[in-house]
């Protein structure tokens, strides 16, 4: 955790020197408890501009490619990283996110699964809605506004929590999984379409 304290210190500094840093909705997000970060994905930069501004620590999904790096996967690893199979169904990192939600810590996702390219969603993976869906933990829609290019405003807007009740006592099929990625996905378009108007 002292590596991460380090490396959080340097890149909130990183962030306000280099851009024009604005977090947004921060007291949305609960002291105590799992909780689940659903967020937009435009640049290799987004985990830690999401996870900064927390005291909490956040765990991050990861391409397993990067655990091939030697000294990447040493530090990703530090950071409490842990790889995921792109492009099928990976039940070890499906049961390491269970966990970390279960053990009350929060879980950073980016429902895509990969960058997007053009700046708008794509469509969802179903893997942040199933975390949702057989855990308790509190799902907060992020979005994450503005170009990366330096000494432009960058803006990270935390959503309110999300009401996943009526889909926790009723069995999980497909249908019900690809409704509440894609419930996730609304809900994050719309803290993009309201703070691009702002």
């Amino acid at each position: 955790m002292g590596l991460y304290r380090f490396f959080r210190a340097l890149f909130r500094l990183f962030y306000r020197l280099i851009y024009r840093w604005q977090v947004i909705g921060l007291d949305r997000i609960p002291k105590q408890g799992g909780v689940i970060l659903c967020s937009n994905h435009i640049s290799n930069l987004d985990p830690p501009f999401i996870a900064a501004p927390l005291d909490r620590q956040v765990m991050f999904m990861a391409k397993e490619e990067l655990f091939r790096i030697p000294i990447v996967s040493w530090l990703i690893r530090e950071f409490g990283a842990f790889p995921v199979k792109r492009g099928n169904s990976d039940r070890a990192a499906l049961k390491k996110a269970l966990q970390i939600l279960s053990e009350g810590k929060v879980l950073g996702i980016f429902p895509e699964g990969t960058r997007s390219k053009n700046g708008k969603l794509g469509r969802p993976f179903p893997g942040a809605a199933l975390f949702a869906l057989k855990s308790d933990a509190a799902v907060i829609p992020v979005a994450i506004i503005g170009s990366w290019i330096p000494f432009s405003k960058m803006t990270v807007v935390y959503g309110h929590p999300m009401e996943f009740s009526p889909y926790r006592n009723i069995k999980l099929t497909t249908e019900i999984t690809t409704e509440a990625a894609e419930a996730i996905m609304k809900e994050i378009q719309k803290l993009l379409d309201l703070n691009q108007i702002c």
